[in-house]
């Protein structure tokens, strides 16, 4: 399901419904066709206490993203597994329309739209079709997300009206990303390799195999953790289990209290995403996350990577597994012929809207 909403951010209160009226989305729905509005947008957004769910209207011509507004952010809410982005169309300009601290405003679940982090389409650049941009709900710039990188292919999709599968090349702050849209709604995303040495990831913990930390020891909270690091572009430390307990059961863990332990260590300068990972076959997995600048989160495509990645490299796995991730199931397969390493998972459309920024 679907649905457009429209509220401010600025007051300080629950909002109340005021109508609701819901449909599942067009698939061409942010084709460049206009949106039929019930009321004027500048009298619905002076409503401070009110929030509207509409349907779109068939008979437009121009999108709703098209829609103009001085100070108003029109935006797209998709959600990948329960990891979840306000998207934004971007596309004139390589300047982000919302500044960090007002992606921290957006992100709000109390006071804003609610989301893991704010998510920008901008033109390519060195030759790629688009490029990518994230804030965090905590308004810090990750270099990129697996989950968000599905979002985002599917919001181009819709903006280009795209059929069938297809797709494109991503400019990111981890480098070239390649999505590729499926006949069946999915997304398949070639992350690239691997990153495993020490300093690159970055990592202060010494290498222990051919520059890389495979099981190496990490005193957290008084416990001694059997940690494996590995970069996707952004840095990992994985974790199956203690140095007293070996088999992690990963629905135990108080992942509010170790998470940011983890992340703010002083073994990991640029901060680190952790992965708690339950080992259930040689091609099936489990795990838990503590984001980076968004904490706990029911996934992480770059996350799920990485841990297949260091469960080969502890010799528990297969290349290609199956990891069960709180919002659900991501295919992972890291290729033995490229050393790239493929995510495949869906990505879906929540609501859109508009908002005072």
């Amino acid at each position: 399901m679907a649905a457009t909403i429209s509220f401010t951010l600025s007051h300080p209160c629950r909002l109340s419904r005021s109508s609701i009226s819901s449909s599942r989305l067009p698939p061409k729905f942010l084709s460049r066709r206009p949106f039929a509005s019930p009321g004027n947008l500048s009298n619905r957004l002076a409503a401070v206490a009110s929030m509207s769910v509409e349907a779109p209207a068939k008979s437009s011509n121009l999108s709703f993203l098209d829609r103009k507004a001085s100070g108003v952010l029109h935006f797209v809410k998709y959600q990948g597994l329960g990891n979840d982005f306000i998207m934004v169309d971007n596309r004139d300009s390589m300047e982000p329309r919302v500044t960090p601290e007002q992606a921290v405003k957006l992100c709000d679940r109390n006071f804003g739209v609610g989301a893991d982090g704010v998510i920008f389409v901008m033109p390519g650049i060195n030759e790629t079709d688009y490029s990518m941009r994230i804030f965090n709900s905590d308004g810090s710039e990750p270099e990129m997300c697996g989950n968000g990188v599905r979002c985002f292919a599917r919001f181009i999709s819709e903006l280009e009206n795209l059929h069938g599968t297809k797709s494109f090349t991503v400019h990111t702050g981890a480098g070239l990303i390649v999505p590729e849209i499926q006949n069946d709604g999915k997304v398949k995303v070639d992350m690239g390799q691997p990153i495993l040495l020490a300093q690159e990831i970055p990592t202060k913990l010494p290498a222990n195999k051919n520059g890389a930390v495979v099981q190496a020891d990490l005193v957290v909270d008084g416990l001694t953790w059997n940690v494996t690091c590995v970069s996707m572009g952004n840095p990992h430390c994985v974790t199956f289990g203690t140095e007293q307990s070996q088999a992690l059961q990963v629905d135990d863990l108080k992942l509010g209290d170790i998470g940011p332990k983890f992340e703010h260590h002083e073994m990991f300068p640029s901060r680190t995403n952790t992965e708690f990972v339950q080992l259930f076959s040689r091609s099936h997995l489990k795990m838990r996350v503590w984001e980076r600048g968004a904490g706990a989160t029911l996934a992480c495509g770059t996350g799920a990577c990485a841990v297949v990645v260091a469960a080969v490299l502890e010799g528990r796995t297969e290349r290609k597994c199956t990891v069960d991730l709180p919002g659900g199931p991501l295919e992972i397969d890291w290729r033995e012929d490229d050393n790239h390493v493929y995510m495949t998972g869906p990505a879906e459309a929540v609501f859109y809207g508009s908002i005072p920024i």
